[in-house]
């Protein structure tokens, strides 16, 4: 069951990225373009995410616990700290800059364009990167 809603819920949020543009990375670079050929849609698609997500969640949170699971998996971990707000930082750069994202990226790395590839090999590697530094610092503070 598990398996089956991630896949569903995978396969909404591609369809949705898919049907509303964002998986072309000119409507993405369009919209920080502010000054040139300005694309306000990604603004539209965001906010109607929030406002499913709000909605969403206040739904969710009614129940004593989600449907296939025991508990709610909430994060604990609540303070700004450097690890946040520099990922936070060299994600939006990357997207600025590639116009992707990886919930945009994703549903057309089928395609195997190389714009995608080099996307995705350079998120790969910037996970592995983040990983690796992210354990030497705790190493280095124990």
């Amino acid at each position: 069951m598990r398996l089956l809603s991630t896949f569903a819920i995978g396969l909404i949020f591609g369809l949705g990225i898919v049907i509303s543009g964002m998986s072309n990375p000119a409507k993405v670079i369009n919209f920080f373009d502010l000054a040139g050929s300005w694309d306000p849609s990604l603004a539209f698609v965001m906010g109607g995410a929030l406002i499913i997500t709000f909605v969403g969640y206040r739904m969710v949170f009614r129940r004593a616990a989600p449907l296939i699971d025991q508990k709610f998996a909430l994060p604990t971990k609540t303070a700004l700290d450097m690890s946040l707000l520099g990922g936070a930082a060299v994600f939006g750069v990357g997207w600025g800059i590639a116009g992707f994202c990886p919930g945009g990226a994703l549903p057309v790395a089928a395609l195997l364009l190389p714009d995608v590839s080099i996307f995705i090999g350079a998120m790969l590697v910037g996970i592995v990167v983040a990983t690796a530094l992210k354990n030497r610092y705790a190493r280095l503070n124990t």
